[in-house]
């Protein structure tokens, strides 16, 4: 596990670069093609950047946080460094449906990049998933239970990296309070990413916030989590704290350490 303490600089070197990059990007594609289902046709939604040029790219497919009860998809200008091309996926809500189907969802969005990607010019064997928050506890569900990609065939230890960004790994917050549970009051059941901690899942790289600063202790279930990972024998499991970054900001620190993870990753 690593404090880090030189973000700031590196991140305005990355985005610098980032915002002279040229993208296209294609909007609102329903990666749960064929439902009768108005809601799924109006969130189970994807938007592609794709950079000029691109070849045989590596990809990212990144979700957004919001709680599993708000935010909406996204394509992080950080990300944006002319070679990497950038998914942006939304999911439905915990208000209206339970937390494995937004978790299913997840997991639609990444087979559907993984049967897609060639198409936009993107290599499928050079995917990763990270998220912010709620997109974290995704990733990891998604990374870590193979059900979940099972079901299209797709098996999760094929993906080339797992990046969660202070995601939850104990039972989410929100699936708690829906039964009738306290945001301190922990749990730890099939719908949490530490049920899952196993020692041949994809690389991981592991981010939280300063640890005085971060949600409800994310730092102290982030770093267990890295711990079980370690203990249990995974090969490829690094986590950082960012120092001086809070729970909601975090991502500005995180993106460098990404890029880089999918760099030395692609080699």
């Amino acid at each position: 596990m690593k404090r880090n303490i030189l973000i700031l600089t590196f991140s305005f070197l990355v985005c610098a670069a980032a915002f002279g990059a040229d993208y296209t990007t294609t909007s609102n594609i329903n990666y749960r093609e064929g439902s009768n289902d108005k809601y799924v046709n109006s969130i189970c939604l994807l938007d592609i950047a794709v950079p000029q040029g691109a070849k045989d790219a590596a990809v990212v497919v990144w979700f957004h946080g919001g709680g599993l009860e708000g935010g909406q998809k996204e394509i992080p200008a950080a990300l944006k460094n002319g070679k990497l091309i950038i998914v942006g996926a939304d999911y439905r809500r915990i208000n209206k449906v339970d937390v494995d189907t937004i978790i299913d969802d997840a997991a639609g969005a990444v087979a559907w990049t993984v049967r897609n990607i060639k198409k936009y010019c993107g290599n499928p064997k050079k995917i990763f998933i990270s998220g912010h928050s709620a997109g974290g506890y995704l990733v990891d569900m998604v990374a870590l239970d193979k059900s979940r990609l099972a079901k299209w065939g797709i098996d999760a230890d094929s993906l080339a990296g797992v990046v969660p960004f202070s995601g939850q790994v104990i039972t989410h917050f929100a699936n708690r309070k829906k039964m009738g549970m306290q945001p301190l009051q922990p749990l730890i059941d099939k719908t949490a990413p530490l049920y899952y901690v196993r020692p041949d899942c994809a690389p991981m790289l592991i981010i939280s916030g300063d640890r005085e600063q971060e949600l409800y202790g994310r730092y102290e279930e982030t770093a267990y989590f890295w711990r079980l990972m370690k203990l249990v024998g995974h090969k490829d499991v690094t986590m950082y704290e960012l120092d001086g970054y809070n729970h909601g900001n975090m991502p500005e620190g995180g993106f460098p350490l990404l890029l880089r993870f999918i760099n030395s990753h692609c080699k």
